[in-house]
């Protein structure tokens, strides 16, 4: 992996952890972290030895959102720039091959939100903290953020967030399915990491096919995921590793029978 000055990659057997490393900033998005996280992302998704990412950050923050101070000087053309790269940034994450797992360690606010609703699993931190806080500054979020939380967190919950700017805890947001577990702070990146080595340990082409499928849900385009499903799932049957494990499990089924039949023969 390359050096990076805002964020850490690191790999862990097959797991890929990207670290923020702007702890004095709680981890707040500038243009050279922004374009660090896209590349760091677009390697982690073609690295076959990398079954599935983790994504925290160091210190207080997961991400505090953008650098408003970095926001405030730039001109109108900049910041169009910077909303197009922001967007890179997230299909980078939403799109990768790999599933992404957000640990998140404490505030996810304005983009560092939405970076979390790109993410495939959510753990965080007891006491951690989300929100979509844009309307604070007359503006609304720009990385995607009205439209996954709607289709993640339902359209009455995000414009919850999105009209009041209200900063919640994270446990607010198992009960809608958007959070998978809260757990201690001194537990999270432990349970991150056996999350994402479990995940990674799984037939690769068979968990990426997952993470497609599951898209095509989110998208609302039932016919074309049936499909995509229908020819997974044919495919992954013909695999030498899909008939390795079909075939095993057959037999194991066959000798717990034939075990049970001779157990009942042998009985007077």
């Amino acid at each position: 992996m390359s050096d990076y000055q805002t964020i850490t990659v690191e790999t862990k057997g097959r797991v890929g952890l990207v670290t923020f490393r702007r702890a004095d900033q709680l981890n707040a998005m500038n243009r050279l972290m922004q374009a660090e996280i896209t590349e760091a992302f677009d390697r982690l998704s073609h690295d076959d030895g990398v079954g599935a990412i983790v994504v925290t950050g160091e210190g207080r923050g997961f991400m505090a959102g953008a650098d408003i101070k970095e926001y405030a000087a730039q001109t109108g053309e900049e910041f169009d720039v910077f909303q197009a790269n922001g967007a890179r940034m997230y299909a980078a994450i939403e799109g990768n091959r790999k599933p992404v797992i957000a640990a998140v360690n404490g505030f996810a606010l304005g983009g560092g939100f939405e970076l979390v609703l790109c993410c495939d699993l959510v753990l965080a931190a007891e006491g951690a903290k989300v929100g979509l806080p844009e309307i604070k500054l007359g503006l609304v979020p720009g990385g995607g953020g009205t439209q996954r939380s709607v289709a993640k967190l339902g359209r009455n919950r995000a414009n919850f967030l999105l009209m009041t700017g209200a900063i919640v805890e994270v446990r607010e947001l198992v009960a809608c399915g958007l959070v998978n577990e809260v757990v201690s702070a001194g537990q999270l990146m432990d349970r991150a990491m056996e999350l994402a080595q479990a995940i990674a340990a799984e037939p690769a082409d068979a968990v990426e096919g997952l993470k497609a499928l599951t898209a095509f849900a989110l998208d609302g385009d039932l016919a074309a995921g049936l499909e995509a499903e229908r020819k997974l799932v044919c495919s992954l049957y013909r695999s030498d590793i899909g008939q390795e494990r079909v075939q095993a499990f057959a037999a194991r089924s066959a000798a717990r029978v034939a075990e049970k039949q001779g157990k009942s023969e042998a009985r007077p």
